[in-house]
């Protein structure tokens, strides 16, 4: 029976208007849904493909690897003066111009994308333009058109989030954008249901307008997670998170590292700011690092002082993590030490640290409620 026929009965049957309106709402609330559930099924036979590539590292071997796809956004984290907007302006100059050679880096953006808009929630208009400039430097120009640097540090929370809003919905051929400080786009960082709808709403823009969104935002000060629960959740639905830290041998260097990627993982590479105050890659860093580094492949053959110092960093602010966090922030500490490893050798170490009695899980096995918990430094 057609819902108009249903309305003409409940009236000449008395029914009240507020009944009424509350079946017509019911109605359209569910042709919404079927009509949302139609959209989002995927045809098992058609061939969809893969997300266009926006900006890309080749090393010089050839190898290649994606650090941005249209319809996606990633994420830049660090802690505080480790020089984030500067390797921001690297991004932003591979997205301006066709490649950022010294970087290794090349921008893949269609004609009809080329403009690249820029938020700065933190710097003040002086500091916002000097930033922009130092990008045009990068590539060589003193303007570049489609190039779009706005200042947002004296408005409110909302209003940045809807200006950036309307920025990137009305204007033309946009097809990356840069959010410095998406913290402030809210006000607690630790609000579940802010951190949820930032990132419903990034996931909403990149889809909807086939864009890439890079977003920076502080790491926690005594650990490597990104800060806060919106830094959670964003890194669960970000494409990349890339960090950035000072090398603890040469506070002058900065070491920009791959922390979650879809595709495959980056070789870590470090910069340095020249006389002009523009980033430079830092040639060999790569072999100097390794050659300083501990080859290891499993946690016995690591020093009990490093594997205290390790632990002292993982639960330094926070007391509990799940699984994956914990070997994730594992994997960060043991790189401060100069110890770089995969995931399925940091792994190893939780096992390690249960079977020394160092870290203990609590909780029903499997439940998601289940936690691990720091007990004492190994043996």
């Amino acid at each position: 029976m057609a819902n108009s026929e249903i309305v003409r009965m409940m009236k000449a049957f008395n029914v009240s208007q507020e009944e009424i309106d509350r079946h017509e709402k019911s109605v359209k609330s569910k042709v919404l849904l079927l009509r949302m559930l139609d959209e989002a099924i995927i045809n098992l036979h058609e061939d969809l493909p893969y997300p266009k590539k926006c900006l890309e590292m080749v090393e010089d071997d050839g190898e290649s690897f994606t650090l941005g796809t249209l319809g996606n956004f990633s994420l830049i984290i660090g802690k505080a003066k480790s020089r984030k907007s500067f390797l921001v302006g690297v991004v932003l100059a591979a997205a301006l111009g066709k490649q950022l050679a010294e970087f290794k880096l090349t921008n893949h953006l269609p004609p009809d994308k080329r403009v690249v808009l820029h938020f700065d929630t933190e710097q003040g208009a002086h500091h916002v333009q000097q930033a922009a400039k130092r990008v045009l430097s990068l590539i060589g120009v003193k303007s570049a058109a489609n190039l779009r640097p706005y200042c947002l540090r004296k408005y409110t929370p909302r209003e940045r989030l809807e200006m950036i809003e309307h920025a990137i919905r009305n204007t033309p051929n946009v097809g990356f954008v840069v959010i410095d400080g998406i913290r402030d786009l809210v006000t607690s960082i630790n609000d579940e249901e802010e951190a949820t709808m930032l990132a419903s709403k990034l996931l909403k823009w990149t889809e909807e307008l086939n864009i890439h969104i890079v977003c920076v935002l502080h790491q926690n000060k005594g650990d490597n997670n990104a800060r806060g629960h919106l830094g959670t959740e964003l890194q669960n639905k970000a494409e990349s998170v890339i960090s950035v830290t000072k090398d603890s041998n040469n506070r002058d260097v900065s070491i920009v590292a791959p922390e979650f990627c879809r595709d495959k993982e980056f070789t870590p590479f470090a910069f340095e700011i020249d006389d002009a105050g523009l980033p430079k890659l830092v040639n060999n860093w790569k072999q100097k690092q390794e050659s300083r580094s501990s080859r290891i492949t499993s946690p016995a053959e690591v020093p009990s002082d490093v594997h205290d110092k390790v632990l002292s960093e993982v639960f330094a602010e926070q007391d509990t993590y799940n699984y994956t966090s914990l070997f994730k922030a594992i994997k960060s500490a043991l790189r401060n030490q100069k110890i770089n490893i995969g995931d399925n050798t940091a792994k190893d170490f939780v096992a390690y640290y249960q079977e020394k009695g160092s870290v203990v899980k609590e909780g029903k096995s499997g439940s998601r409620a289940s936690f691990y918990k720091l007990v004492k430094s190994p043996v």
